[in-house]
């Protein structure tokens, strides 16, 4: 199990129409011309998205070492295991986004904003996944954590696509300047540890 890569594939999550807008910038239940924009968008993006998630578990020594970040050892410092992954919602919605983005930037903000929505919600699922398969064995999850953010540089991004295969497994890429392709896309960890 801790040497294996899976992958997974899901439907679409339930689509928050309110949580696109906040990314949006707009407030909820604003204007007539924002609601309709939001769905026209929804309409017209709705077969854009891929859901596809690869991930592997890791014993804690284990991931230290090829992740030896102090933010990382002190994120997991009472966990036994790890959940590194990857996601990413595809190229659709970023194709969707440079169609529009010099011509109807309204309209690339609002996809911008769905693409942001989206990969959430993909990771929400797959860490409520790997809560109820943790908890089933009296384990806990912690919240998940990425690099960029906090004292978890984002360089550790090449630390963490070779220890996926990002690219062959779920056509995830990292360029030079540590961007990812397509851009709606996560990689992430999260800790697990026993229930005491």
């Amino acid at each position: 199990m801790f040497d294996k890569i899976f992958v997974k594939t899901y439907s679409a999550p339930e689509t928050d129409e309110r949580e696109i807008l906040r990314y949006a910038g707009c407030k909820d239940g604003g204007e007539e011309n924002v609601t309709a924009l939001l769905h026209s968008c929804l309409a017209e993006g709705k077969d854009a998205f891929s859901y596809r998630v690869c991930y592997r578990v890791f014993e804690r020594e284990t991931l230290l070492s090829h992740c030896p970040y102090e933010e990382v050892k002190k994120r997991l410092e009472n966990c036994q295991y790890a959940v590194l992954f990857s996601a990413t919602v595809g190229l659709g919605i970023d194709r969707l986004i440079g169609r529009y983005l010099g011509t109807v930037p309204a309209r690339a903000l609002m996809f911008q904003a769905m693409g942001a929505e989206r990969i959430e919600a993909l990771c929400n699922r797959f860490c409520a996944e790997v809560k109820e398969g943790a908890k089933s064995k009296g384990y806990a999850c912690l919240p998940r954590f990425s690099p960029g953010y906090g004292a978890f540089p984002l360089e550790a991004q090449k630390s963490v696509f070779p220890l996926l295969d990002c690219a062959r497994q779920i056509g995830l890429t990292l360029n030079d300047s540590l961007l990812m392709t397509p851009t709606k896309s996560v990689t992430a960890i999260i800790g697990i540890s026993e229930i005491k």
